[in-house]
């Protein structure tokens, strides 16, 4: 496939352009934008392809797209930022702040067990619609009278879906507005930065239109065979994992403006590429002269390991600090002190600390992989080969 590629490179990091071109003519890629940050100020900003995934405009600078998971990063920095002022205890347990959380056997799930994927409830026994998950109260009581899948905090597996009303709970009972509104209001909007939980509807004239794409992607990192297969696990309707990626049934349409509007801050989020990178930036150090947003004992608590080893829901080993996957089997970052979210189908944002590089990528093509998307880490491996 020929594409226009759009955008700039600073000197030396034309390996990123290379890379991001080859997605194009060599993995099927539609369209899609990829920025990175170094200390603060932008190397790469590059897009091309189309708007929609099935074609019909072009992509533009400024063209913003659903990050599906990678929206869990920004869900934790928000709880990590309110951890940061002292208005989020992360030993606490959740129903300190949540009482009904504390039904049937949750008493003992602490703030840290629901950022590290280990409060034991990844799924529900009676799924939500997809009109049903949009209302944030009802997802907060069918979470919290759900009994736990296992021990919490003696285990890890993926809370795909119900991160959202875990996280978004408890963000509205410590401040009494939704993760959508903090991150306007404290994150996104001083900051300048592209990225809504909550699309609002002077926005959604940017936003393309995504759809699957398997057949020209090859498959990432849940190719992995551990000693239960990857696909037998999909393929089993009794098993956790379909069941944590069913919690909404059937699947919501993500197209739908209705969707794009409510605040599900495990799947829902929408971003540019430069609003991926420059938050994980913002993160790390300064923007623009912005103060930093993790001090750094923050960024500690991001990206020292909290679970490790099987994970009950992806079935292959993944590795999470507080809120963000880290470096290492499933989901290869830019190297071990890296901390970021990927987005099942292909988005990606990251920080490095030590190479001080913010990393976003956002694409209209969904892709089999829900970790390690061969674009994504084409793009990766471009940079790491810069540093």
């Amino acid at each position: 496939m020929n594409v226009d590629v759009h955008g700039t490179v600073a000197e030396g990091y034309e390996p990123v352009r290379d890379a991001f071109v080859r997605n194009f003519t060599d993995l099927g890629e539609r369209g899609a934008a990829v920025s990175v940050y170094r200390d603060g100020r932008p190397v790469v900003d590059l897009w091309g392809g189309t708007r929609d995934v099935g074609g019909g405009g072009p992509w533009e600078h400024g063209t913003a797209q659903v990050v599906r998971s990678a929206t869990k990063g920004v869900a934790a920095a928000v709880l990590l930022l309110l951890h940061q002022r002292g208005e989020l205890d992360l030993e606490a347990p959740v129903g300190s702040y949540w009482p009904e959380f504390k039904a049937r056997g949750k008493e003992r799930v602490l703030v840290r067990h629901v950022l590290a994927h280990r409060a034991g409830v990844p799924a529900l026994d009676r799924p939500l619609t997809p009109s049903e998950a949009l209302d944030p109260d009802l997802g907060a009581a069918v979470v919290a009278a759900q009994a736990p899948f296992w021990e919490p905090g003696e285990d890890h597996g993926y809370h795909a879906h119900t991160y959202s009303w875990l996280t978004g709970e408890l963000v509205r009972r410590v401040t009494g507005r939704s993760i959508g509104e903090f991150v306007a209001s404290e994150i996104a909007g001083p900051l300048g930065i592209d990225l809504w939980i909550g699309l609002p509807e002077a926005e959604a004239g940017r936003v393309g239109r995504l759809g699957r794409i398997e057949d020209s992607v090859p498959a990432g990192g849940l190719r992995v065979r551990p000693k239960r297969g990857v696909a037998e696990a999909y393929a089993d309707p009794a098993s956790l994992t379909r069941r944590a990626f069913g919690a909404i049934t059937p699947e919501p349409d993500e197209n739908e403006p209705a969707y794009r509007a409510a605040v599900l801050p495990a799947s829902n989020g929408v971003a540019t590429a430069d609003g991926l990178a420059r938050l994980y930036a913002s993160l790390i150090g300064e923007v623009d002269g912005a103060a930093r947003l993790f001090t750094p004992p923050t960024v500690e608590l991001a990206r020292a390991e909290a679970s490790s080893g099987p994970d009950r829901v992806l079935v292959v080993n993944t590795r999470f600090g507080l809120g963000y996957m880290l470096h290492g089997g499933a989901s290869p970052l830019l190297g071990p002190g890296s901390f970021g979210h990927p987005g099942r189908g292909g988005a990606l944002g990251f920080a490095d600390p030590e190479s001080g590089v913010g990393f976003g990528y956002v694409t209209n093509g969904m892709a089999k992989g829900v970790t390690a998307d061969p674009r994504a880490q084409g793009l990766v491996r471009a940079v790491r080969g810069l540093l």
